[in-house]
């Protein structure tokens, strides 16, 4: 009974499972642990960063980004621009979410009011 309690607190309490948990496949995707450097791309100039520099930290399928440097205005160093989970959308490319249903969001990054899209390999965090 107790085994079977546990199992039950996992499936309905992990943060990860559901129906838009991560394939082996997309976990490859994802960069290891760590603490990474980014640029924030902006949709609406043709994604120029502007000179705008954040840390970008990934623990698991966690993500936070926090601005570190350039000229955002209404922005302090250090405040925290988005956090979430890493998820995959239904276009292929990763999003930041905070909710499963954004996995098929029909809008998404730059200036949608969607979900915010995050490029592993170019290393930009994508705003309007």
């Amino acid at each position: 009974m107790k085994s079977l309690l546990t199992l039950l607190t996992f499936l309905f309490v992990s943060p990860s499972f559901g129906q838009n948990a991560l394939s082996i496949e997309d976990k490859k995707e994802l960069p290891p642990n760590g603490v990474y450097k980014y640029d924030m791309a902006f949709a609406e100039w043709g994604g120029k960063s502007m000179g705008v520099k954040l840390e970008v930290i990934i623990k698991g399928d966690s993500i936070k980004v926090i601005y570190k440097s350039g000229s955002l205005s209404m922005t302090k160093v250090g405040d925290i621009l988005s956090e979430g989970v890493l998820r995959k959308h239904k276009s292929g490319q990763w999003i930041i979410s905070t909710d499963d249903e954004d996995v098929n969001s029909e809008e998404i990054g730059g200036c949608s009011g969607g979900p915010t899209l995050i490029d592993f390999k170019t290393k930009q965090y994508w705003t309007c």
